[in-house]
């Protein structure tokens, strides 16, 4: 069987190129083999399902403890235990006779666990752990996967069921080893129980954890063994620098990793393996995908809706300071879903570039379709081919002036609207024929555009006119400008002062600083 990149649910080694899912979860062996109990989190579609299959696969085959995986996923919509418990009982039931270790368990006629459908009154997680357990000739591993769809009072249920089993299982068979698997670690579990806040009181089922363990994201060299999987199959090549721009791209984000590799060999190449995969294939696949909206896009935007994510992404897009302190659980969330990351400086920053323009593409959505509706003609194309800057600039001023009211209001992101709106004026003109690249970094009060159309470049510099300042502010710019060696840059100051008219804030100035022409654009 010819294999291929993974762009659906877990990997298998018999269909997909895949490495050693173990080999990122370095001493899990080792914590289970030391009979304790662990959360594993890492963000959507980033391994954590293929690594509990592959730990499953292992554990059975040292035939020391038996191993079993369960998937609560079924029972997100449950928030009440009385049905929610039931739900998850017969989730395990169906695994369980599904499962190898207990296939003579499941044909004896005397056995308990066939007639577990539908569950009997009162039969919980914590009664049916103990039966496998006692059943079982060897000690029990047990692994719930997408723990974090469980919510309100049947979270509650399961988890304190959990503890009861662990601390009484001294003397009462219970696994000796259970793993709670998601997006989300264990702290943030407590956020999902009730939306007042109320916690679990005294018998807290939190402390019975281990560890708490995260997938990391690809290395470079981990890209680079992933694709070689490819050649070595087929005899495509992967052309010098494709692997950096990937890891550029993604920061190793797994599945954006194999979707780049994937469109690239079936859709771009078609499975012509002679033809090599280049650099300008890349960039190619990650505009499509962007666009696209896949399931993982999709997944992606929709968390930025969210009043918790939006408390801390918002800051990031407008170069603010933090807007929640680093032990804040909706700061921890964020970083968990992988949107947003810590640079090497300790610096929030978005989880890799594809996000960063997945993310500001979104929220700048609306705005792009108002201006599809109302330029027809690009006016600001120049015969060149080059953009006629001024012009855009000077439209844009004049649609700022008309349409600035509260219907811009993008998801809840009030405060980030005026910077969104206008990136989603300049992503219409680029569509189609350049794109934008975008620097967003905690701390700068500014966020940094570089408008890339065709042959030509424009640095763009988005502030807000209470963070400007008249030295700082231009000298940030010009150090942009030297970064991407341009001669000239445009600084666009929205000042939401009520008092103010509009004469006082609309106006267009050139300045020279340390030899670079600033146009300031006042909005």
């Amino acid at each position: 069987m010819e294999k291929c990149f993974n762009i659906a649910g877990p990997c298998f080694p018999d269909e997909h190129y895949m490495l050693p899912a173990l080999e990122r979860l370095p001493g899990i062996m080792r914590i289970v083999e030391q009979r304790s109990y662990f959360v594993l989190h890492a963000a959507r579609q980033s391994g954590k399902t293929t690594a509990l299959k592959a730990l499953v696969r292992e554990i059975n085959a040292k035939g020391e403890m038996s191993a079993l995986y369960f998937t609560v996923e079924t029972v997100q919509r449950f928030t009440d235990p009385r049905d929610g418990i039931p739900k998850i009982v017969e989730s395990m039931r169906n695994a369980v006779l599904r499962h190898p270790i207990f296939k003579d368990l499941v044909r004896d006629p005397d056995s308990p666990i066939p007639a577990l459908l539908p569950p009997p009154p009162g039969l919980d997680v914590k009664a049916l752990l103990s039966l496998m357990s006692e059943k079982s000739e060897k000690p029990l591993a047990v692994f719930f996967d997408e723990v974090d769809c469980l919510s309100d009072d049947t979270l509650v249920t399961f988890l304190r069921q959990l503890r009861d089993g662990y601390i009484t299982r001294d003397t009462s068979p219970f696994p000796t080893s259970i793993a709670l698997v998601g997006m989300r670690d264990i702290r943030d579990y407590k956020a999902r129980i009730r939306p007042d806040g109320q916690t679990l009181g005294d018998a807290s089922p939190f402390n019975i954890i281990k560890r708490d363990l995260t997938m990391p994201n690809f290395g470079r060299d981990d890209v680079a063994r992933l694709y070689a999987q490819h050649t070595e199959a087929t005899g495509q090549v992967f052309c010098d620098g494709v692997v950096d721009r990937v890891y550029e791209y993604t920061r190793g984000q797994p599945w954006l990793v194999n979707a780049l590799a994937e469109e690239c060999v079936e859709v771009i190449h078609a499975y012509r393996y002679d033809e090599p995969i280049t650099v300008d294939d890349i960039a190619t696949a990650k505009e499509k995908i962007i666009r696209a909206r896949g399931t993982h896009v999709d997944s992606l935007m929709e968390r930025l809706k969210e009043p918790r994510v939006r408390r801390v992404v918002e800051p990031v897009i407008l170069g603010k300071e933090r807007g929640a302190p680093t032990n804040d659980d909706d700061y921890r969330y964020v970083l968990d879903l992988g949107i947003l990351r810590e640079n090497e400086a300790h610096v929030l920053v978005p989880g890799n570039p594809m996000y960063a323009e997945i993310m500001l593409r979104y929220l700048s959505n609306d705005e792009q379709q108002r201006f599809y509706a109302k330029y027809g003609t690009p006016f600001w194309l120049k015969p060149d081919g080059s953009l006629d800057m001024p012009a855009l600039m000077a439209e844009f001023q004049r649609f700022w002036r008309e349409n600035s009211g509260a219907d811009h209001e993008v998801y809840g992101y009030n405060e980030a609207t005026p910077h969104l709106v206008l990136m989603g004026y300049l992503q219409r003109v680029v569509n189609g024929g350049g794109r934008i690249a975008r620097e967003m970094a905690l701390g700068s009060k500014r966020l940094d555009l570089c408008v890339e159309f065709g042959k030509f470049r424009y640095a763009v510099e988005l502030k807000m006119k209470r963070n400007f300042s008249p030295t700082e502010s231009p000298a940030q710019l010009v150090g942009y400008l030297d970064h991407l060696k341009l001669p000239e840059g445009w600084m666009a100051i929205f000042d939401d002062d009520a008092s103010k008219s509009w004469d006082e804030k609309i106006y267009t100035r050139d300045e020279i600083v340390d030899g670079k022409t600033i146009h300031f654009i006042g909005l």
